[in-house]
């Protein structure tokens, strides 16, 4: 039996959701700088790449044309981040943070402690990743 089925159904106490809170605005503070700084280092590669007629064959490392998309590729990530952590800062205005959106159980405070972003309880999540 998983330690999730030993949740008890009555929710987080008052000093776990504000431990939570913090962790989620704090995620969101770095998710913010984050985002800043590849904006910056796509504005500094996209600069490079109108200066040079030919980064496909410079032997100097990688291409721009690849770092333009790796950097766009975590700008991506960093996005779905700070959507998934204001979706969780919304459930906690709306009173239904930590509740499993799939079976309505709690998630426990663990998980949402290890993933703060958490919509399914461990059983759930289970069943969709395996």
């Amino acid at each position: 039996m998983l330690r999730e089925d030993m949740v008890d159904d009555e929710g987080l106490a008052t000093a776990e959701l504000d431990e939570l809170a913090a962790l989620l605005q704090d995620r969101r503070a770095k998710d913010l700088g984050e985002a800043e700084h590849l904006a910056e280092s796509l504005g500094v590669v996209l600069s490079a790449r109108g200066e040079s007629a030919d980064d496909e064959h410079d032997p100097e490392g990688p291409t721009l044309s690849y770092e333009w998309s790796r950097l766009q590729a975590l700008r991506g990530e960093t996005a779905d981040d700070i959507v998934a952590v204001d979706a969780a800062l919304a459930r906690i205005e709306e009173g239904t943070y930590g509740r499993c959106m799939r079976c309505d159980r709690m998630i426990g405070v663990e998980r949402l402690r290890a993933r703060p972003t958490a919509e399914l309880c461990i059983a759930c999540a289970m069943t969709v990743d395996g």
